[in-house]
């Protein structure tokens, strides 16, 4: 959880800063300031986004810190949801395929959360 929150944070952090590079490593190509169209608001819906990737990376590691572990439980089905839905933003044609590669984080972590979750629970289970 510490990990993902960190790559969150600073995902943000650089979609605040160096928008364009961000865009970039999702896959979407950049436009220069003076190629976009009156009405354009990309650079808004990013610097929103980023601003959200920024917060809920450090609830993230807020979490960790704090081993809240029914707030780990609660990150598995709505992190498997944002994979179904932009994957299917990528299969729909409206997100390039390179944003494919934000689903498939979002779901490999919300599995690996949830085994780990598992496995710590059935650690701590007494013998039967």
């Amino acid at each position: 959880m510490a990990v993902f929150g960190a790559l969150a944070a600073a995902l943000g952090v650089v979609g605040l800063a160096v928008p364009d590079a961000l865009l970039t490593v999702m896959g979407f190509e950049p436009v220069s300031d003076g190629g976009r169209a009156e009405g354009d608001h990309t650079l808004v819906f990013l610097t929103a986004s980023s601003m959200a990737a920024l917060n809920m990376g450090v609830y993230y590691v807020l979490a960790a810190l704090a081993d809240w572990k029914a707030f780990f439980r609660w990150t598995v089905p709505f992190r498997l949801l944002t994979c179904a839905v932009f994957t299917l933003a990528v299969v729909a044609g409206r997100a390039p395929a390179g944003f494919l590669g934000v689903g498939l984080w979002e779901g490999l972590g919300a599995l690996a959360t949830g085994a780990a979750l598992r496995y710590e629970r059935r650690r701590g289970a007494p013998a039967s």
